[in-house]
């Protein structure tokens, strides 16, 4: 069941609310059990057997933490044996659903093996679920989580708005909310609610999905093997980019109204990335709960260790400017990028996606040598930074944007192909209107490499269009965290202490003006329901 359908909008979510407000008034215990037993349908709602897959999972590995729960402190040896195990079981689990034919299919590349491809059915979600399930046991290892029952896991682990694609949520955000709630309509929390949903549905259907019809045959046209123009590449890199950052910030913004619908506040998980200065800001801005699993049980972890490793041999460790190159690439570079490699085949089970990751984890490798090199090449900090963040933001932005044709494209060669039309090994296109139109000057431009286009004006202008208004609203627009910032509608998300003038002039508050402009927004999104659209996240 998608956020944007009829079904859920008119059906399931007015059906969950009203029993959810109704069985509060009478008894909280009642509601919780309601909204675990409709999150448990929601998930069932497109394939039943999700359930008999999923229901397994969440027992052994509430078993596995009553276990870790009772050995943490009397028997640490088999507590870090039951979390080693199921560690393990929750990637195999996962890996079995989602990489078993990428790695057979490898296999046959690599050795000319025959490995059957089987047909497997990816269960909703399973890659966000698999990291709650996995942080929950750390956390519950090492004492951070002491008081749990079957009854709270299950609503943690299949809280609807949050268990398809994120955030990934930890236990102790999440329970003492659900512990402390009412269970009561509270107008105030729906109002938030409310807003954070409609912005949601407008940003995807309104503004990510027209721009699939436009970028998916450029797309298309690289992975058959026919050379895009620098205009036509730029346009599919473009349009890409900005697609999935609607998209993924939309299905933030419903996953936070929704939520909040019930009183429960989720962390923040998509804050303005465009906007960011450095790839390493890009990565504290784009699905901010994913950096935040992978540093705390992935990367911190591997650098601690390599840290101990190398101060136990008496090799010098990394320190700021004093680091040496063996400690950077050792104690940053190699965790870095194995991290970025993992958050790679996390997204998704295809040469690409391992490339995207690693990718990034080179970029921020650069980005942290550069942080250690610069004050020795530029010690005043202030001016450097006023001079340069124009510099910094263009460097990411690029960066970003060529990166994402690899998360996009169905091959590898198809992204480079793209890569190359971007930088104009193919040269430039204009649509074959606008040649005929202009004869012998025409044929001038075509002996400099501008070649008639294969798509036509009319597509040229509304994608030149469509990317100019979406540009100007990520990066000049404030950001529904930053609007609504006075109502905290993430964990945590508070008013800034200096508030630009744009964000002072739209700050929402729940008035008559907001409610007429919201009720356009709502009218334009549910207009524009019914078309064929998935966000794209629910792949992962």
């Amino acid at each position: 069941m998608l956020f944007n359908s009829y079904s859920f909008i008119f059906g399931f979510l007015p059906a969950v609310l009203a029993g959810f407000y109704l069985l509060g008034a009478r008894n909280r215990e009642w509601a919780l059990l309601w909204l675990t037993a409709a999150s448990l349908v929601f998930y069932a709602w497109w394939r039943p057997v999700n359930v008999l897959l999923i229901a397994p999972s969440i027992l052994i590995n509430f078993a596995l933490s009553r276990v870790l729960e009772r050995t943490s402190e009397a028997r640490p040896r088999l507590a870090r044996i039951t979390l080693l195990g199921g560690i393990a079981f929750n990637l195999c689990f996962l890996g079995y659903f989602k990489y078993l034919n990428f790695f057979a299919g490898s296999l046959n590349d690599a050795f000319g093996t025959h490995f059957v491809l089987t047909q497997l059915i990816l269960p909703l979600g399973i890659s966000f679920i698999t990291f709650q399930k996995i942080a929950f046991l750390v956390d519950v290892q090492a004492g951070r989580v002491s008081r749990f029952s079957i009854r709270d896991y299950a609503l943690f682990v299949l809280f609807f708005p949050q268990l398809i694609a994120g955030p990934i949520v930890h236990y102790r955000e999440m329970m003492p909310q659900f512990r402390a709630l009412s269970c009561r309509y509270d107008p105030d929390n729906v109002a938030v609610g409310v807003t954070l949903f409609f912005f949601g549905l407008a940003k995807k259907l309104l503004l990510a999905d027209p721009m699939s019809r436009l970028i998916a045959p450029l797309y298309g046209q690289a992975a058959a093997g026919v050379p895009q123009s620098m205009t036509e590449a730029w346009i599919a890199a473009l349009g890409f980019t900005l697609q999935i950052y609607f998209d993924f910030s939309g299905y933030t913004d419903m996953a936070l109204g929704l939520a909040r619908f019930f009183g429960i506040k989720l962390p923040p998980n998509f804050n303005s990335p465009l906007k960011a200065g450095s790839i390493i800001d890009f990565w504290l801005r784009w699905h901010i709960t994913l950096t935040r699993f992978l540093t705390a049980y992935l990367y911190n972890p591997m650098t601690l260790a390599l840290t101990r490793r190398r101060m136990a041999r008496g090799k010098a460790v990394y320190g700021g400017r004093n680091t040496t190159i063996p400690a950077f690439f050792s104690l940053l570079a190699m965790p870095t990028i194995l991290t970025m490699f993992v958050s790679g085949i996390w997204h998704g089970a295809g040469y690409t996606y391992i490339l995207w990751g690693v990718l990034h984890g080179l970029l921020l490798c650069v980005n942290h040598a550069w942080r250690l090199v610069r004050p020795r090449i530029w010690p005043n900090a202030a001016v450097y930074n006023r001079r340069m963040a124009p510099v910094g933001f263009v460097l990411t932005f690029v960066s970003v944007v060529f990166g994402m044709v690899l998360f996009r494209a169905p091959t590898a060669s198809s992204a480079v192909m793209l890569w190359k039309g971007m930088t104009g090994a193919y040269g430039a296109s204009l649509p074959q209107a606008v040649f005929s139109r202009l004869g012998a000057a025409g044929e001038w431009l075509n002996t400099i490499g501008v070649h008639p286009a294969w798509t036509s004006g009319s597509v040229l202008l509304e994608a030149t269009v469509r990317i100019g208004v979406l540009l100007a609203i990520a990066l000049a627009m404030p950001n529904t965290l930053e609007i609504l910032a006075p109502y905290e509608p993430a964990l945590g998300v508070k008013p800034a202490k200096v508030r630009p003038l744009a964000v002072r002039a739209l700050a929402w508050t729940p008035g008559r003006t907001w409610a007429i402009g919201l009720a356009g927004i709502a009218l334009a999104g549910i207009l524009s329901l019914g078309e064929l659209s998935e966000f794209l996240y629910w792949q992962f």
